[in-house]
């Protein structure tokens, strides 16, 4: 029998171990299915996975230009990153060790630190000074197994500068080797000049950028909290980005029990972020929308805080759970969803199973991208990691160690260690 021609073959793989869609997020028991193929390969062509099984009968029904040997390696779907601020300039080392010393994070936002601090650094750089702040960073993200990465602006805060970040993010996918999901965040924080007139700000928000953005962000996202915004402003901005065509999403619950998990499940967000502080009014809202946990335990961590968002809670209501680093230079400068995988596990409670499906399918669907990536199935894009480990068990139990052996994005080797 003539073989069929591929570009590439994974072959001889320990196991290859994946979520399997069925075209959703996974949630409740679901979240915990992976599929896992004992001595394992994948055919790959145009980018694109054509065939995933066991190695012997792959092997007999494609041949390929080129064949990469996984023996004795776990073979996993690469990472993808539903939550990241990726684009800034500037560190806040000083305000870390502010937080040390007790001084909450609440209070450094309140005296105009946090957010604000990195908005002023932010404003100050150029466009293409941000650029390779950026792309330097995307070049760690890519070591330690991330194919896919949203990226929200929100460190702008004026019209202007808003616009220069989203500008950023439209380079860094045309000139990067990431797929990119921008998200508008413009409302992160009020702006200093704002001050004393926040409904100006969010005025400027839904008549001018909102309608300009267009096209330039897929998302628009609000942070609504206490010391961030209200419930009604938060309102009226969903209101204008759903009538222009966004997909919404919201930082919600994450230093109060402030309504956000409700409020976006009432607008079918389709991500609900940080929830810390969710109610069960929240977690059933939620679940009844099919709105996506969107859980960043390495900021909880980072802040030193106790109370981690009730994961156990969400999976049993059958929310689906996804994991993100939040990365940010003020309260998680985490790079690795590994690391974030580690953290679920050992301090929420997650399973290692669940855990990688947080990381990868999930996570894809709170980007709108999981018919697309985040599992190794036939038709998606060839994002694949190679770990240096027999089980993907490994990337939680050795925490702390980058097991990513090779990185492929769209069928071609991007990282190898």
């Amino acid at each position: 029998m003539m073989k069929e021609k591929v570009d590439l073959m994974i072959i001889d793989a320990e196991e290859i171990a994946t979520p399997i869609s069925a075209g959703r997020p996974l949630a409740g028991e679901d979240q915990s299915k992976i599929s896992v193929i004992k001595d394992g390969a994948i055919a790959i062509s145009q980018g694109k996975i054509v065939a995933v099984g066991e190695s012997q009968k792959i092997k007999q029904q494609f041949e390929a230009k080129h064949v990469i040997s996984a023996k004795g390696r776990s073979v996993i779907p690469g990472f993808v990153d539903p939550h990241t601020h990726l684009v800034y300039a500037g560190c806040r080392h000083e305000e870390f060790e502010l937080r040390l010393r007790g001084v909450p994070y609440v209070e450094i936002l309140k005296k105009g630190g946090g957010i604000i601090e990195t908005v002023r650094k932010t404003r100050n750089a150029s466009e293409d000074e941000l650029f390779d702040l950026a792309s330097q960073r995307i070049v760690d993200f890519i070591a330690h197994g991330t194919t896919t990465v949203e990226i929200k602006s929100g460190y702008g805060l004026s019209y202007e500068d808003e616009l220069k970040m989203l500008r950023v993010i439209a380079r860094l996918s045309k000139e990067t080797e990431l797929d990119i999901v921008p998200t508008f965040l413009g409302m992160h924080a009020v702006p200093p000049e704002f001050r004393e007139n926040r409904q100006g700000y969010v005025e400027l928000v839904c008549e001018r950028m909102l309608p300009d953005f267009v096209g330039l962000a897929e998302f628009v996202d609000v942070f609504m909290d206490e010391g961030a915004f209200t419930k009604e402003e938060t309102e009226r901005v969903f209101d204008k980005a759903s009538q222009l065509g966004y997909k919404l999403k919201l930082h919600a619950d994450e230093l109060s029990s402030s309504g956000g998990a409700e409020l976006a499940a009432s607008y079918k967000a389709v991500s609900a972020d940080h929830l810390v502080h969710i109610s069960e009014k929240g977690i059933q809202a939620m679940a009844e929308a099919g709105t996506i946990a969107v859980l960043l335990p390495a900021t909880t961590f980072m802040l030193r805080h106790k109370e981690y968002a009730p994961v156990r809670r969400l999976i049993d209501a059958n929310v689906p759970v996804a994991l993100a680093t939040d990365h940010n230079p003020g309260t998680s400068p985490v790079i690795s969803q590994a690391v974030v995988m580690g953290l679920a596990t050992m301090l929420m409670g997650m399973t290692p199973a669940e855990s990688l499906v947080a990381a990868t399918l999930n996570a894809a669907f709170a980007v709108n991208r999981g018919h697309e990536v985040g599992s190794i199935e036939v038709g998606k894009k060839a994002d694949i990691l190679i770990l240096k480990a027999h089980s993907y068990v490994h990337l939680v139990y050795e925490f702390g160690r980058n097991l990513v052996e090779k990185v492929i994005k769209n069928g071609s080797v991007i990282y190898e260690s």
